[in-house]
């Protein structure tokens, strides 16, 4: 989970720098850091692990498709909560509360948004030809009426 939204930090990140590549200057914000990829990893990559440690406490017993998207876009925000709790302990300002707040939130859901798609991948992938799977004994009967 981790490595996965460390490498939403680093889209995010080279979404940044390709703005101020192209309109320099147009954001002041994303002109103060020179490399935002390396930048935004880090900290989405503590968010990852933070998250699975809520994860693990709050739906320890459930599976993915079990969960709702706001239940886990919660979980996310609380893992931001904690991460900006981290960040504002060693003296970010209020602002990064909220912004990692958001974007934990952001995070959890894409994170089940993909773990739903390759849950789906993964069961067209394992089932087998339509025509090779047939009906049980018992099922033939049923069908056609017990008919022995």
């Amino acid at each position: 989970m981790a490595l996965a939204w460390a490498f939403g930090g680093m889209i995010v990140g080279g979404l940044f720098e390709l703005i101020d590549n192209i309109l320099p200057g147009a954001l002041p914000f994303i002109s103060r850091v020179d490399m935002w990829p390396q930048t935004l990893a880090i900290p989405f990559f503590l968010g990852g692990v933070i998250f699975s440690v809520v994860l693990a406490i709050a739906a320890s017993r459930r599976r993915f498709g079990e969960l709702s998207l706001p239940r886990f876009a919660t979980f996310g925000a609380v893992a931001g909560v904690l991460l900006g709790g981290i960040g504002m302990s060693k003296g970010a300002p209020l602002l990064f509360l909220g912004i990692t707040t958001f974007a934990s939130a952001i995070a959890a859901s894409g994170s089940l948004v993909l773990a739903r798609m390759a849950e789906k991948r993964d069961l067209l992938n394992s089932s087998e030809d339509v025509s090779d799977v047939g009906l049980a004994e018992v099922e033939v009967k049923e069908l056609l009426g017990d008919r022995d």
